[in-house]
């Protein structure tokens, strides 16, 4: 019976020269299963289908990895002789027993592939988990910011309109103290004779005794107002007054009155209701531009 080495029976069992050479020689001479078990591990390595080349020992080791090579082969001969003696159904055996020994820790690598796998997708979850919660503690922080800055905007809108009414009774109270204080003292003062005068200048000497204007404002929505005003005070506090009342900053009105009809320009802004033939009352009627 022909002697069969572990490199024929391996290349019988269906493995290329170059891989059973090689995985032989780096699993250390130590029999086929050693060499199959080198195998499954390195299965994916790009050079596996390479020639084995015996690497150059260095000076110092020589004498070392000598003695190695040297026990090695006596191993290697020794399972050599022992598969000699072995019968063909033997030998059947022993190849049906490694192809078993190889799917088994084909399998076992195969568990600890997907063993990996599913820790790898534990933790990948795991990740978007955090991910996850990152991004909506993100968007309730901008989120926030933006009711915070709208918060602020209202609060800024609402105080500069008071600012406007505060300036408003500012400016009446001046008004009422620099106007009103002089007609106080006309009054108080001595009357004295006067000649007698035509009536047309009685009547617009009595015009000018008023000191208040009541003003009807009509809005553009159909409400109607009612305010007093000093009649020294300028048109352009009734404009005002009106777009407090509107609730909005907008300017794009004008005041008009029906009777006569008369709408009233920029420069009439600047001028007292009492010039403008508003005193002692009138209707005024808000427009669009």
């Amino acid at each position: 019976m022909a002697e069969m080495t572990a490199l024929e029976t391996m290349m019988e069992m269906g493995f290329s020269r170059n891989r059973a050479e090689k995985a032989l020689a780096l699993s250390g001479h130590q029999g086929i299963e050693k060499a199959m078990d080198w195998l499954i591990e390195h299965e994916d390595d790009p050079n596996l289908d390479e020639p084995y080349v015996v690497p150059q020992g260095d000076v110092l080791g020589t004498t070392e990895k000598i003695g190695s090579a040297e026990m090695t082969f006596e191993e290697n001969s020794s399972q050599i002789q022992s598969n000699t003696s072995l019968s063909e159904e033997e030998k059947k055996e022993q190849l049906k027993r490694l192809e078993e020994l190889m799917k088994q820790r084909q399998l076992e690598r195969e568990e600890r592939e997907k063993k990996d796998e599913i820790d790898r997708e534990k933790q990948r979850r795991k990740h978007g988990q955090e991910l996850s919660l990152i991004r909506q503690k993100l968007q309730e922080e901008e989120m926030r910011k933006i009711a915070e800055e709208r918060r602020k905007e209202k609060m800024e809108d609402i105080r500069a309109k008071q600012r406007v009414r505060e300036k408003i009774e500012r400016d009446k109270a001046e008004r009422a103290l620099k106007f009103g204080g002089s007609g106080f003292t006309a009054s108080a003062s001595p009357v004295q004779p006067t000649p007698a005068v035509p009536q047309s200048s009685q009547g617009t000497a009595a015009k000018r005794e008023y000191d208040e204007c009541r003003l009807q404002i009509r809005l553009l929505d159909g409400t109607q107002l009612t305010q007093s005003f000093k009649s020294r005070e300028q048109l352009a506090a009734v404009r005002l007054y009106v777009q407090l009342k509107q609730q909005d900053d907008t300017d794009n009105f004008n005041l008009m009155t029906s009777f006569p009809r008369k709408v009233f320009s920029e420069e009439d802004m600047e001028k007292p209701l009492q010039e403008l033939g508003l005193v002692p009352s009138a209707v005024l009627f808000v427009c669009k531009k």
